[in-house]
């Protein structure tokens, strides 16, 4: 393998396999429209440093395992199996208390700056008073969002509102 060259897995960064793979982007694109996204700079320098195939592939409501196996035929690498796709709860959770809100970010604006809004979030959701609830508005799944608070023990709702309208309520675990 060429030392520039990547292999194409759900871990893989999107900007880091459209700078090795310049004609990936155009192949994205044309598998999930969504990705159009990609070309708007600002979601390029944020949300495509960050986000893994894995989670463009749930933005995309596309199997992860044909997204990858359709980008490693398009640069010669062999098909994979995958399994254990990340699920998000999209159904309404007994938790769920509308007065129970106690702080909420609206996503949009960071992303409009320039500004990944990872760090602000899971410092705001680290602080969230026992048995409150913390809304995110995100113009798409914020998938890697998710993904870290499942990881820091905090339960999520996500509620799609219109193709680039969503919702995330998060609320920590409590044994």
């Amino acid at each position: 393998m060429e030392p520039h060259k990547i292999v194409i897995s759900p871990k893989t960064k999107v900007l880091q396999l459209i700078e090795v793979y310049p004609h990936l982007e155009e192949v994205l694109i044309n598998y999930v429209p969504a990705f159009k996204k990609l070309k708007n700079p600002i979601i390029r320098k944020t949300v495509a440093k960050i986000a893994t195939l894995q989670q463009v592939a749930t933005v995309g409501n596309v199997k992860v395992e044909d997204l990858l196996n359709l980008l490693r035929k398009e640069v010669g690498q062999d098909s994979i199996e995958f399994g254990g796709e990340t699920i998000y709860n999209i159904g309404q959770p007994d938790w769920f208390d509308v007065n129970k809100i106690a702080a909420e970010c609206d996503i949009r604006e960071m992303l409009n700056a320039g500004e990944l809004p990872v760090n602000k979030v899971i410092s705001d959701l680290i602080h969230l008073p026992d048995n409150s609830i913390y809304k995110v508005i995100a113009p798409f799944v914020p998938a890697p969002l998710i993904d870290k608070s499942l990881s820091l023990d905090f339960q999520h709702w996500l509620k799609k509102e219109s193709e680039e309208l969503y919702v995330v309520y998060f609320k920590k675990s409590l044994d």
